[in-house]
């Protein structure tokens, strides 16, 4: 276990995650060991920003333990990680940057400023100062369906729309369905990297009425460079095991994109009328707000009481 949480590795240092299902995972000395079959794997859960546990998976309270004192965030997920079901906890202990994202959400002028930097990103060669929210969205809708029909063509696959159920998965397409597991895998890494940031998954800006809004805002950001492209390469290269190929694929991207990095660069930008700690693990005393601005917790203020 770390002496102190300052001496965690930053998000940007971590490699982004490992998936694990049909496997049994214990504490050893102050990292785990995940056993499949009759090999024994260690992991340096110290560097690793989320553990992906998929079906069949048992892990020790000691394994999770060690998990926490770590940062290492713990996500319990569907076969072959298509689905996200519960998560743990991440690396970061402050409230700093939870309230900034709140205020930020809630004031209306701030919220469009945060939803056109957002924007900005997707269009870095085009001024929207000018535009509509509308217009922009409908902007966003054609650069998302020209990247579909450029790589099918790329990989000389017939491309009809993004239309899936998830109560009937099973007659869903091998593109969509390679789209679907793609993304799940971005959500879970973007989920892992946000959490440990100190923000909310649930407050939105692009996004918004679901647990995982600012997940959903996040990772949009770079689906057309990895999660959509990874998904049409699996289909042209392996059909028959797809949810393996996605998982190699999508992994390969975001690694070369350097998500990870980008992720606490990019918040940082969107967010960047307003101080941001990249992560601050540690808050050695919680504190109390007061009218006049923020004291300091741990301390008994009824020596004061006579005073007021």
């Amino acid at each position: 276990m770390p002496k102190d949480l300052h001496d965690l590795p930053k998000l940007r240092d971590s490699i982004s995650y490992l998936y694990f299902e049909h496997a049994v995972i214990e504490q050893e000395d102050s990292s785990i060991v995940v056993y499949q079959g009759d090999g024994k794997i260690p992991v340096p859960i110290a560097t690793v920003t989320c553990l992906f546990l998929g079906p069949g998976t048992r892990i020790t309270h000691a394994a999770i333990t060690a998990l926490a004192d770590n940062g290492c965030m713990a996500i319990w997920c569907g076969e072959k990680a298509n689905r996200f079901y519960a998560s743990g906890t991440g690396e970061t202990r402050s409230a700093e940057n939870l309230l900034m994202q709140a205020k930020l959400c809630i004031e209306k002028e701030s919220h469009m400023a945060v939803v056109r930097r957002m924007y900005a990103i997707r269009f870095p060669n085009i001024s929207t100062d000018g535009m509509t929210l509308q217009q922009i969205r409908g902007m966003e809708g054609v650069r998302v369906r020209q990247t579909y029909q450029m790589e099918a063509k790329r990989n000389g696959l017939k491309w009809t729309a993004r239309n899936y159920k998830q109560t009937k998965w099973e007659d869903t397409d091998d593109i969509n369905k390679a789209l679907s597991s793609a993304n799940a895998i971005l959500y879970g890494v973007c989920h892992a990297a946000i959490v440990s940031l100190g923000f909310s998954p649930g407050l939105g800006f692009i996004h918004t009425g679901k647990q995982l809004s600012f997940v959903y805002d996040i990772a949009d950001l770079y689906k057309t460079e990895t999660s959509i492209p990874a998904a049409f390469e699996a289909v042209k290269a392996d059909p028959k095991n797809l949810e393996k190929t996605v998982r190699i694929l999508v992994r390969q991207k975001m690694a070369k994109a350097n998500i990870l990095k980008r992720i606490a660069a990019d918040i940082a930008w969107v967010f960047s009328e307003n101080s941001f700690d990249e992560q601050n693990n540690h808050v050695a005393v919680s504190q109390l707000w007061d009218d006049t601005g923020i004291l300091d917790g741990g301390e008994n203020y009824g020596k004061d009481y006579n005073k007021w």
